[in-house]
């Protein structure tokens, strides 16, 4: 599990890794991408093949889990002679601080890249405080 905080200040990439599921259906864990700015965080994946109905996004106990189904589609006509990319499901789990507005957690699908806006909480977002003369 990655702590988005903490990876969006590291700068260091996590190497992706997949694994078998326990129905026997191969789990990528999509190569991504965290920005950090002044009002929150943005999460970017790669999930080819997944439709924006086939995402799902999870938050419970500060952890956002993300997964999503990819189907290789092919017409019935066709014998699949060689794949080199199999059908599976994506699955990446998040930690989240407390910096971060839960409630206006916003997602969109576009090309194979899903991209997650954690806006920062208004009590996390730097302020400037003024100085008056006492």
């Amino acid at each position: 599990m990655t702590d988005v905080a903490t990876a969006a200040r590291s700068g260091q990439p996590e190497a992706a890794q997949g694994a078998e599921s326990a129905r026997g259906v191969r789990i990528y864990r999509p190569l991504t991408d965290i920005v950090e700015a002044a009002d929150g965080v943005t999460i970017m994946l790669e999930m080819p093949g997944v439709a924006p109905g086939d995402v799902e996004i999870e938050l419970e106990q500060r952890v956002l889990t993300i997964r999503g189904r990819a189907a290789v589609p092919a017409p019935e006509s066709f014998k699949l002679a060689y794949a080199e990319y199999g059908e599976g499901d994506y699955e990446r789990a998040f930690t989240l601080s407390e910096e971060f507005d839960q409630a206006n957690i916003a997602a969109e699908m576009h090309g194979g890249v899903l991209t997650v806006k954690l806006p920062r909480a208004e009590a996390a977002k730097p302020r400037r405080i003024a100085v008056t003369a006492g």
